[in-house]
């Protein structure tokens, strides 16, 4: 348990909230004493949410629903904030979206929604809350990136671009903000067991086929996303699969990697 965990509660906006990796996440902080935020389109069930962080652990819980995808979201998110004078100090940048295919196929619409809420959507939020942080001297960010940022992913391509873009803006964050008490962090998941997955398991019947050892637990990869943005650390993968393809990836000239993750995608789509 970090010092901040142990001193007094942190005020915590989890974006994103209301289910997957975003809710497992809420229920971390939620353990620890903290004051969530829920940011999330669906307010019905960001209030039972609230509810049943309430009556499990006595935790406030504020309810603000948003559509981050929309220009403008993250600035009223953050004026709506400073109304209420609820200064975040964890920032949890969680939600996104994915849409899988051959990209020829997804047309321009599907593919602009995941640009728009994954990169748009995310770095406004930073931009709307970073700068607080580093005026009083102490925050943490938590970026929720993917497995798919450190190669390329066929059938994912919008997707897993997306998500290298966060890992490489947490990255440079995290050495632009060096010693100003802010620290940066991107929980890299591979293939995790949320609404997610089995929207997209109900989509293609391959990805329904996928062998159980694949498919992360999301408590696991929410509790190792917690561990890591209290501790500062800049990258955690989960899991010690994904660290190893991780590792390996990283280690690969570029056109092996290409070859592997095309063979592999066009399966897939």
């Amino acid at each position: 348990m970090s010092d901040e965990t142990a001193a007094s509660p942190l005020t915590v906006l989890v974006t994103g909230a209301s289910s997957g990796i975003g809710e497992a996440l809420v229920h971390c902080f939620a353990r620890d004493g903290h004051h969530l935020v829920l940011v999330a389109r669906r307010e019905a069930a960001l209030h039972a949410l609230a509810k049943t962080l309430h009556d499990a652990h006595g935790t406030r819980a504020d309810v603000l629903p948003a559509d981050l995808a929309q220009s403008g979201a993250a600035a009223a998110l953050a004026a709506a904030l400073r109304r209420r004078r609820r200064a975040i100090d964890v920032l949890v940048n969680n939600a996104g979206v994915l849409e899988q295919g051959a990209f020829i196929q997804l047309g321009p619409q599907r593919c602009q929604r995941v640009i728009d809420l994954n990169v748009s959507g995310l770095t406004a939020m930073l931009a709307a809350f970073v700068p607080a942080m580093v005026r009083r001297g102490h925050g943490r960010v938590l970026n929720v990136a993917s497995i798919s940022a450190f190669a390329p992913v066929p059938g994912l391509a919008t997707y897993a671009a997306s998500k290298a873009y966060v890992l490489s803006l947490t990255e440079s964050l995290a050495e632009e903000l060096r010693d100003t008490g802010v620290t940066v962090t991107a929980l890299c998941p591979g293939i995790t067991a949320t609404a997610m997955f089995d929207r997209a398991a109900q989509d293609n019947a391959r990805v329904a086929q996928l062998p159980g050892i694949l498919v992360g637990d999301v408590q696991e990869v929410a509790a190792e996303g917690y561990r890591a943005c209290m501790a500062g650390d800049v990258i955690t993968v989960p899991g010690m699969l994904n660290q190893a393809a991780t590792v390996a990836g990283r280690a690969a000239p570029k056109w092996l990697l290409r070859r592997i993750a095309g063979i592999l995608g066009r399966r897939m789509v």
